[in-house]
């Protein structure tokens, strides 16, 4: 059996169509539709949210962070250099 794969994004609730197959009448074909999930919603937050998160002022108490700005960019840069590293 020959199998086709085809990929396409959903225009409209419960359709799919194909067309332009390389199939003819009488043969037998079966079809299998497998489903991505839908992607999460990226969550978003108002300056209001945000001060009112409790993410503000997180490191105030730390006392092994002596400026903020630089603990910040290192933890950037930690992140990075893990993901160069699981995908460069």
């Amino acid at each position: 059996m020959q199998a086709i794969r085809l990929q396409q994004t959903i225009e409209k609730d419960s359709e799919i169509h194909l067309s332009d197959l390389p199939v003819f009448q009488g043969q037998e074909v079966e079809v299998i539709v497998l489903i991505s999930p839908l992607p999460e919603p990226k969550k978003t937050f108002t300056a209001r949210q945000l001060l009112n998160s409790g993410l503000i002022g997180i490191w105030e108490d730390r006392t092994d962070i002596k400026d903020s700005l630089t603990y910040a960019r290192q933890l950037r840069e930690q992140s990075q250099a893990k993901r160069y590293d699981l995908f460069g």
